[in-house]
């Protein structure tokens, strides 16, 4: 038997993709297309050039961090690092550099993570003191034959706070012979002092036209045919992974056994027909219910779960929104036709807050329908939900017509008092008035058909003082409006129709409204209750509470009633007050003392 030799350690040789493990078993596409160099790095440009100025200009930290979803690259960036730190050509030449044309000594056993001074440790299974005692013993001594000893640690976040903080200290002040690579998906569980240490690098989701054309060339080199549009559903579907759309590709090619097409891998990830989707969206804009959830059903018995085709439709809602307000959104690869030029149709016709109103409803709606015991039922009632929302008026059509109404009942009462005089023209005018008026007023809410004749019934009421607006209250028997008023609001200033008021802090803050709207019904006007930073005057209880100290204060100061109150020891004075007469009128005449004598005083 001959025996193949090893080029792989030759200078210039490819460290490209293997096309097979030893044993002959078939390698997946996210193993085997794994880049090998930062070139072959997909959407992360801002990273290989902060990283190609640092090596350029010798500027080397101790130590990186790497951040970013699950599959957009960061342990593959990691060992790509660890190689052009230690990047050696067979003649022992070389340097740090992060242009690598050919294989070094090191690279195939760093990118195959079986190089003795480049250590991966996965933080979720070694996350204790001891692991982390381990990496501070044995990264003072030199590394074996490479250059530098690099610790890879895989989701650090994961390390326990005891562990983190044995790590402060080398990770500060490592030796120069070691270099440290963090990797995380939870960066906010880091804490701020080993951040601080680090040099950061946020990997980015890949965006969906990159992943599609990446996907295009991958199969081009595995010989399979493979339609745009399937393409664009994987690229979709990964979220910005890079992982994730090669393993859904593989899972694909496995599923259609031959062309990859739309349908097939629809039918893989339970989605349901773009074209569908946009026909669900659009019965749904015109208010038909029968159509919406005729098309649910047939979507359902298609394969389509009923809560990822509510998600599919958020989705086009999402960018529906987003093409009416940047239209080159549609000009995206990774979309269909029908997605591209129906879109922008909806975009010129719907209104902003119908979009809104349509993904509030469904963002709602999709934990339901996952929750629910009977999926496709929920989805049809949030389908329900949403056809019936979209003929409701806005709230700038409700507030339009409640500024008409005015206007229509003075057009209606003019129009009446003319006919009754009967001048000839004017007459005429007023009778054709009438049915218009109507009209408008039967297309406004209910609940304002009945508030306004109810207001028009009210005499105008003036109200000059603060003391108006209490005896108003008063007057309604409305103790509550009246102890408020009394008790929890500070006059700031008041005009006919508008009253400026400040809060006591134990107020209920739904007074304002309420106060408002009761003043508008009993004086017959619209009044604005607003509340104000300044402190106001005191309350009327506060100011009352004064002027009955100052009178117990004046009445004490009294010879007669210090005669009296040194006469029965232990009496008070429990109230003061002045003769009817003149407390109705203002004057301020000597006041009555009423004393308490003391039950335990037999004089």
């Amino acid at each position: 038997m001959n025996d193949v030799p090893d080029r792989s350690d030759e200078p210039g040789f490819d460290l490209g993709p293997a096309p097979a493990t030893p044993g002959g078993a078939y390698r997946v596409l996210a193993r085997k297309y794994r880049p090998a160099t930062f070139d072959d790095l997909i959407g992360q440009d801002a990273m290989v050039r902060t990283l190609t100025n640092a090596f350029e200009s010798g500027r080397i930290p101790q130590a990186w961090i790497l951040t970013g979803v699950r599959g957009v690259g960061k342990t593959t960036t990691a060992r790509i690092l660890a190689r052009a730190l230690n990047y050696t050509l067979p003649d022992g030449s070389g340097a740090p550099t992060i242009r690598m044309p050919g294989l070094g000594v090191h690279c195939r056993a760093i990118m195959d993570s079986r190089h003795l001074d480049v250590i991966e440790m996965d933080a979720a299974s070694h996350n204790g003191v001891d692991d982390v005692r381990q990496i501070n013993e044995a990264i003072r001594y030199a590394p074996v034959s490479a250059r530098y000893k690099i610790y890879i640690l895989d989701e650090v976040h994961m390390l326990s706070p005891q562990a983190f903080n044995a790590l402060l200290k080398t990770l500060e002040e490592p030796p120069p012979h070691a270099k440290f690579i963090f990797a995380t998906t939870d960066i906010r569980k880091v804490p701020v002092t080993v951040l601080s240490r680090c040099q950061r690098f946020d990997l980015r989701r890949v965006e969906a036209s990159r992943l599609v054309k990446h996907l295009e060339g991958i199969a081009a080199k595995e010989h399979v045919t493979a339609e745009p549009e399937a393409l664009a559903l994987l690229a979709r579907a990964a979220e910005g992974s890079v992982r994730d759309s090669l393993s859904l590709f593989d899972q694909a090619i496995a599923h259609a056994a031959g062309p990859v097409r739309a349908a097939d891998v629809r039918q893989m990830l339970g989605l349901a027909d773009r074209t569908r989707v946009i026909d669900l969206f659009e019965a749904l804009m015109r208010g038909d219910v029968a159509a919406a959830l005729i098309e649910l059903r047939d979507q359902y018995e298609s394969g389509a779960d009923p809560a990822v085709a509510l998600a599919d439709l958020a989705e086009f809602t999402h960018f529906v929104t987003r093409v009416k307000i940047v239209p080159a959104v549609a000009d995206d690869v990774s979309l269909t036709e029908a997605e591209r030029t129906r879109g922008r149709d909806f975009a010129a016709t719907l209104s902003m807050r119908v979009l809104a109103r349509t993904w509030q409803m469904l963002l709602k709606g999709i934990p339901e329908v996952k929750e629910a015991a009977r999926p496709v039922a929920a989805a049809e009632m949030v389908l329900v939900r949403i056809a019936h929302a979209a003929d409701l008026p806005t709230p700038d059509d409700v507030i339009r017509s409640l500024d008409a109404a005015p206007r229509t009942e003075a057009a209606s009462t003019q129009g009446a008092g003319a006919s009754a005089v009967g001048e000839g023209s004017q007459g005429a005018s007023a009778r054709s008035d009438p049915p218009r008026a109507m009209a408008r007023t039967v297309a406004m809410p209910s609940r304002v058909e009945s508030a306004t004749p109810a207001a028009r019934a009210q005499p105008s009421r003036v109200l000059e003082k603060f003391a108006d607006i209490v005896a108003l209250a008063a007057e309604k028997r409305d103790l509550t409006v009246k102890t408020a008023l009394e008790r929890d609001l500070r006059l700031v200033r008041m005009e006919d129709g508008r009253l400026e008021i400040a809060l006591d802090p134990g107020a209920s803050r739904g007074i304002v409204q309420d106060l408002s709207r009761k003043l508008s019904d009993w004086t017959g006007k619209r009044w604005m209750v607003v509340v104000s930073a300044d402190e106001g005057a005191p309350t009327l209880k506060a100011q009352a509470d004064a002027r009955q100290t100052e009178l117990e204060v004046g009445v004490r100061g009294d010879p007669l009633v210090q005669a009296v109150l040194n006469r029965f020891p232990g009496a008070q004075i429990v109230g003061v007050r002045g003769p009817a007469g003149n407390v109705a009128n203002g004057e301020a005449e000597p006041p009555a003392v009423e004393p308490v004598e003391d039950a335990n005083d037999e004089n």
